[in-house]
């Protein structure tokens, strides 16, 4: 973690304990204003949720929108709302909280899409707390479209902020626990650890939706999970 960092926007626990520190917002308010044009993974996961919705009218939560990105590329059967830590315009479909201190929701609403696109590289130890929550504001025949960083890439890059490093295998095993996986791929597969920015790399990574065998370790990028509710966490589900 870098000096200018830790000197804002991270809140330390007790320095004996070991614990994870977790950025905060007076960090991510000037964070996420880096992605608030459309990039790369905004507009394939837009491509995603317009195949996956079908045209059906549905209602869209976008879990650590940042700058809402995300919003302009949908389609206009997406009622699409969003919840951040640091919201940089406050609308009555955005909503500001720290998901680490409080629990994940959205003024009571359920929702037929979930959409959570590098969220839980920064949950550490809340990880299996936030697949619950999320759980119980998904819709019975809702799908749950979840991203997370391929760790196991040949140079891996760890962003300094990432407080929850795993292998992928142990990241697909505890969503599992509270999802059903209907299909697992890389957002992208590109030799540094890093999405695509040429625009030749970009068009052909734009159509895959499948894992290419002995590739897909080496060089995914990140990966998608497509996911389902699953019928233990309906039926132990209290509305």
């Amino acid at each position: 973690m870098n000096e200018a960092a830790s000197a804002e926007g991270v809140v330390p626990d007790d320095a004996v304990s070991g614990r994870t520190r977790y950025y905060k917002k007076d960090f991510w308010r000037h964070e996420n204003l880096k992605f608030s044009e459309p990039w790369y993974r905004l507009q394939k996961t837009a491509r995603l949720i317009a195949k996956l919705t079908r045209g059906k009218e549905c209602a869209l939560l976008d879990i650590g929108c940042g700058p809402a990105a995300l919003m302009p590329l949908l389609l206009p059967n997406i009622q699409y709302h969003g919840i951040d830590i640091a919201i940089q315009k406050p609308t009555p479909n955005l909503i500001e909280a720290d998901l680490l201190e409080a629990p994940i929701r959205f003024n009571g609403k359920r929702f037929d899409f979930i959409v959570a696109q590098g969220v839980f590289e920064y949950f550490g130890e809340f990880q299996s707390q936030k697949f619950a929550e999320i759980a119980r504001l998904l819709n019975d025949g809702g799908k749950f479209l979840v991203t997370y960083t391929n760790f196991d890439h040949r140079k891996k890059y760890i962003y300094p902020a990432f407080s929850n490093v795993q292998p992928l295998a142990e990241f697909r095993a505890d969503l599992a626990q509270y999802f059903n996986i209907d299909r697992f791929f890389p957002v992208s597969y590109n030799w540094k650890h890093g999405h695509p920015s040429k625009r030749l790399v970009r068009a052909l990574n734009m159509p895959v939706k499948a894992t290419i065998p002995l590739l897909g370790p080496m060089l995914g990028v990140e990966y998608y999970f497509i996911c389902s509710p699953s019928r233990q966490e309906a039926s132990t589900d209290v509305r």
